[in-house]
């Protein structure tokens, strides 16, 4: 049984496994027994109700996930071996919620958010709350989250707060407290679906017996009472507004954005044209109506907020004072966020709604008055103390939230007489032992459960103007063994949150049937470029030196124009540095400074710098990736660089460890490609991919040809084959050319054959395709594109193969300088067309 597994909660804690306070901790008798009747039924309908199936399970948890893209089950937080951390691990247990409780929760939520609501249009219009007092000034107008840019601003839709996250925690009483409010770009709402997606696959029996109710509505409510909001209706165009895949939280926005069916953008990809909000896509402009944000407001526009902001839209505030863009939230509400309001609530909840809170908050102290710095400093050992104020540019410096128990009686009386001397920037608030929920643990390497304490973030959100609903579960966030505040950002596991109902009758069993708009950013367009043209410059350059070192270990030593020929190429494409050995001249010396460089260090520009470039495009578009396709890639590039410096000391064998090391890569390049063909949208971002791996390909090889036939390498049958095997097409040579015929057969392959892949003549159809599908072009309009590359219904074979008196192949070489030429010409116009920034100042005004 479960019971018999899992250790009581510590003293004082509430036990969610138990339903009552922990009084002691031992590990036997009674303590052990009596889970409450919600945590039975989840064992006996989870098949965990026997203790073999139970460790079964909880042995390997990560097999478990189903595919799920950004959760992982797991039982234990923190860094991997490499030293990444684990902001996504899932816990295998949910916090389970019966329906009494959830009353309450909801009840006291949606009560909160209208106060929050309500403050939020007092102090960004009349101030009679500040004028009266039931507000300190110091804490709204002194607070660097309040904009004062936008006092009287009346918000599209007049709702200022469309998504509001409430942290809760269970006391010891079993009854829930408030502590902590957040309106600023509340985090949560995408790894609480990822983690619904996950679990509810992990126990589908008991997911549905216990009549779960269901997220899906929620968040469908969200997007459609913006769209109604808005002027343009049902067809409003929503974005996600994300600060960039560089942040913590970057996973989580794309896959709120992909689930909900809406743009994933940047800054970077808007801009304001009097005074309205426009997308840049590779069709033009096209208006955004609404702004889910995830950036901090001081970032959203450098003209008015933060100058040295470069994640936001310059001229953003003037649209939203224009009424010409919905922002969810309105700028201005990070306020909200200074712990220090939570004593002034219930006044107001009094004053603007003549009621009172139905779920209390943790007893909070602002030091700013007299008489709570007294009561604070009286009793501060029994406190935690927490910053007034957050961390910012404009404001004053910030910190941790400080249990005082945890502090000794010296560092205690360093933060009182910190406190006594400037209250006005501490809060003090009653310190709560957390209730303790069953996680996976393991005790002398075999898994049991461990109870650790919890928190509940619930969320409030819009459902159109003046309208709010409670997300029917909620983010659990778990402390780790040393902790009893959870924090997702410092590593902690988070749990998903089943609410209860009372029969299949009340569970809403809408679905998320999102319609993503295809839409391709000028953005996500240069880097898929840019992805495709370093996935197809990693092919060739493993290949290359592959091949090279090949020929220098052959069983017959290799013609001095083959070495001439590669030692060229290896030079050209940056796999050894410059003012290295010649290959013909000092053959072992280059070797070494071929593999002294694969892993592409400040002299090279290899296949570790490759890998590192496909990595590097692939993070801007991650949200375009699967899982699987961005895995594939991270791991390509981290085993190449390791395992090609641990080539470099083999000595004799450096060259044989080499071969293998660039065999596992080229392995791995072609399910990356493979991905890439067969797993990505088919929209103008997919052509573009496409357009860089054929641009890319199309100069790598003729550049080779072009070198081939000066350096004469192409004229013995070693130079052919290696020529072969470098195109990546010795196979399609189904028998040996006749005498005299090798070059006229070669050319024939390599550039004129129609089923050969990576002939130049199917590179180039296959790339005039490419450019003539992009959007544009417009319906039924040929690119312009597409007249840069070279046509290869005009090649012919026997021009190609004649000479010249000094046995020079000039129309060859015509050819193959021409499609070099195309090559640049179309990377430089392709950017200037399709990813070029506007160079036109950008409007703020007009009407």
């Amino acid at each position: 049984m479960a019971a018999a597994l899992a250790a009581p909660a510590a003293p004082g804690h509430f036990d969610e496994l138990r339903g009552h306070v922990s009084v002691n901790a031992t590990s036997s008798g009674a303590s052990r027994q009596g889970l409450t009747p919600i945590w039975s039924q989840f064992f006996d309908q989870s098949g965990l109700g026997d203790l073999t199936s139970l460790k079964r399970r909880m042995a390997n948890p990560q097999h478990q996930n189903h595919g799920n893209d950004i959760v992982k089950i797991d039982d234990e937080a923190g860094a991997d071996a490499s030293g990444a951390q684990h902001p996504w691990s899932l816990e295998l247990f949910p916090l389970i919620i019966s329906p009494q409780s959830w009353q309450q929760i909801e009840l006291g939520v949606l009560q909160r958010v209208r106060v929050l609501e309500g403050v939020m249009a007092d102090v960004y219009g009349p101030q009679k709350l500040l004028a009266g007092g039931l507000l300190p000034p110091a804490l709204v107008q002194g607070h660097p989250g309040y904009l004062r840019a936008l006092h009287g601003v009346e918000p599209v839709g007049g709702t200022h707060l469309h998504i509001a996250a409430f942290d809760l925690a269970r006391g010891p009483d079993g009854n829930w407290w408030m502590i902590a409010q957040h309106t600023q770009a509340p985090s949560g709402l995408g790894q609480l679906l990822a983690n619904r997606a996950s679990l509810s696959r992990q126990f589908p029996q008991a997911f549905e017996a216990m009549h779960v109710q269901q997220l899906a509505a929620g968040y469908r409510a969200l997007v459609q009472g913006m769209q109604r909001t808005t002027v343009a209706g049902a067809r409003a165009h929503i974005a996600l507004l994300t600060p960039g895949p560089y942040n913590e939280s970057y996973p989580e926005h794309a896959y709120l954005a992909r689930q909900l069916g809406l743009s994933l953008v940047e800054g970077s990809d808007l801009t304001v044209r009097d005074q309205r909000l426009y997308l840049r896509t590779l069709n033009g402009l096209e208006q955004v109506h609404g702004l889910l944000t995830y950036l901090d407001d001081e970032f959203l526009d450098p003209l008015e907020l933060r100058a040295d902001s470069r994640l936001g839209v310059p001229g953003l505030l003037q649209t939203i004072r224009a009424g010409h863009v919905l922002m969810a939230n309105a700028p201005g509400s990070a306020f909200f966020e200074s712990p220090a309001l939570l004593g002034f609530l219930p006044a107001l909840s009094q004053h603007l709604l003549g009621e009172e809170l139905a779920l209390p908050a943790l007893a909070t102290w602002w030091c700013g008055e007299p008489a709570a710095l007294a009561h604070a400093l009286s009793r501060l050992d029994e406190k935690v103390i927490k910053p007034a104020y957050p961390a910012s540019s404009w404001g004053p410096a910030s910190f941790a939230a400080v249990p005082a128990r945890s502090l000794t009686r010296s560092a205690l009386g360093e933060w009182a007489a910190r406190i006594g001397r400037d209250g006005d920037a501490y809060t003090v608030q009653d310190d709560l032992p957390l209730s303790q929920l069953p996680t996976c643990g393991r005790e002398h390497g075999s898994p049991t459960i461990v109870p650790r304490s919890a928190t509940l973030r619930v969320f409030a959100i819009s459902d159109g103007p003046q309208s709010w609903r409670v997300l029917p579960g909620g983010l659990t966030r778990i402390t780790t063994a040393n902790e009893d505040w959870a924090s997702l950002q410092h590593g902690a596991r988070s749990a998903d949150t089943w609410v209860l109902t009372h029969g299949p009758g009340d569970v809403d069993r809408t679905t998320l049937q999102a319609q993503p708009k295809s839409i391709v950013t000028r953005r996500a367009a240069e880097n898929l470029y840019w992805l495709g043209r370093y996935t197809e410059r990693c092919e060739n350059t493993i290949r290359l030196a592959r091949l090279t070192l090949e020929c220098l270990h052959g069983e017959v030593p290799p013609p001095a124009p083959l070495l001439t020929w590669l030692g060229d190429l290896d030079a050209r494409n940056a796999l050894v540095p410059p003012g290295a050995p010649a290959a013909n001249l000092a053959p072992c010396e280059f070797e070494r400074a071929l593999v002294e460089g694969l892993g592409g260090g400040a002299a090279t520009a290899s296949v570790g710098f490759c890998l590192r470039a496909v990595q590097l495009a692939a993070f801007a578009v991650r949200e375009r990736l699967s899982q699987a396709h961005w895995n594939m890639i991270v791991q390509a590039s981290q085993e190449f660089v390791q395992r090609s410096a641990e080539a470099i000391p083999a000595g004799d064998h450096a060259a044989s460890d080499a071969m293998r090391v660039l065999d596992s890569a080229s392995t791995q390049l072609a399910a990356i490609a493979s991905a890439q063909n067969d797993h990505t949208e088919r929209d103008d971002g997919w052509r573009l991919l496409g357009i860089g791996r054929y641009l890319e390909r199309l100069g790598f090889l003729a550049a080779s040809l072009v070198h081939g036939f000066e350096t004469g390498s192409v004229r013995d049958a070693g130079g052919l084959k290696a020529m072969l095997a470098l195109f990546d097409s010795a196979a399609s040579l189904h028998a040996p050319p006749p005498n005299g015929r090798e070059v006229a057969a070669l050319l024939d392959l390599l550039v004129l054959d129609r089923e050969n892949p990576r002939s130049l003549r199917r590179i180039a159809q296959a790339l005039a395709q490419c450019l003539d599908e992009l959007a544009s072009g417009g319906p039924g309009k040929a690119s312009p594109l597409v007249l840069q590359v070279p046509d290869p219904d005009h090649w012919d074979l026997a021009q190609l193969c004649t000479v010249n008196a000094a046995g020079h192949h000039d129309r060859l070489m015509d050819l193959l300088q021409q499609c070099m030429s195309a090559v640049r010409a179309l990377s430089d116009k392709i950017g200037a067309l399709h990813f070029a920034h506007t160079s036109v100042p950008q409007s703020i005004g007009g009407a």
